[in-house]
């Protein structure tokens, strides 16, 4: 299948095409604002309403005003531009602006909107090829009041793909400061216990993935598997017996190797995945 490819990643600011990016901003200075990356297929934002909803949430969060109309305007723009790109990942990044040296916000905030997009190369229809994992030695910070939100601070998440890439693996499981099992560094993580889906409970720590969302509320429903949110340790993986990442640009990953253990087969994993497809269809 061949791919129109941009020569590069297209990027706007505030709804207007851009070459540079503004300074001072907020979020640069700070990572004072909030990100989110999107599925695009032909012009077509998948799952937008889930990532529309955690934006607000995280708008809400972090106590900006109301910018989620315009930030959404700004994403249909520059997904009219994608039109005729088979698949892309969008980033849309919404940060607090500018503002005066310190921490404290200004007293009136006009948020920023920032869109880069690049085309993918790879058919998004098809199922990943299985991944292998290692374990992180950085966790990741408890606070409550920024979990499930994607927000700009991603310096734990660096750091342990930075980790990966030592060890030789595709990904790495991070657990928290309490030491229980969160996620890979860029995409949650399900694994398959007596026929039940687990996957860690965000109460605390963590980003609340549209994926993740999908599977819990659409696509293991459809299949009559149930799904439980909860505390999960690690010991509790590797005698898993089927483990799969999931995130926006990738979708679902089976895991063929977790340190000493090994699954061949992922028929849960392979199951969700047709629906997993109907839901990327757009």
């Amino acid at each position: 299948m061949s791919l129109v490819v941009r020569p590069s990643p297209a990027i706007w600011v505030d709804g207007e095409p851009a070459t540079a990016l503004p300074i001072p901003d907020r979020g640069l200075d700070f990572g004072d604002g909030l990100f989110e990356t999107l599925l695009v297929r032909q012009g077509q934002p998948v799952l937008l309403d889930y990532h529309l909803q955690r934006l607000q949430h995280g708008i809400e969060a972090l106590a900006f005003p109301d910018c989620l109309p315009r930030a959404r305007d700004h994403l249909a723009s520059a997904c009219k531009q994608l039109i005729g790109t088979p698949w892309a990942a969008l980033r849309l990044t919404v940060t607090r602006g500018a503002g005066p040296r310190g921490y404290a916000p200004p007293e009136r905030v006009v948020p920023r909107t920032i869109i880069t997009s690049a085309p993918l190369q790879q058919d998004r229809d098809e199922l990943s090829a299985p991944i292998t994992l290692g374990w992180a030695e950085v966790a990741w910070s408890i606070q409550p009041r920024l979990a499930g939100i994607k927000h700009l601070n991603r310096l734990e998440q660096v750091l342990a793909a930075n980790e990966a890439r030592a060890l030789g693996v595709d990904e790495v499981v991070m657990l928290d400061a309490r030491g229980l099992v969160c996620s890979v560094s860029a995409a949650n993580l399900f694994l398959v216990e007596d026929g039940r889906l687990l996957t860690p409970s965000l109460e605390y720590v963590g980003i609340a993935g549209t994926r993740r969302r999908l599977v819990i509320e659409q696509l293991a429903p459809a299949l009559n598997i149930e799904v439980v949110q909860r505390d999960v340790h690690a010991a509790q993986l590797e005698q898993a017996a089927e483990l799969f990442c999931c995130n926006a640009i990738r979708g679902l990953q089976p895991v063929s190797r977790l340190g000493e253990q090994h699954w061949q087969d992922h028929p849960v994993c392979s199951a969700l995945h047709a629906g997993y497809r109907e839901a990327v269809a757009c």
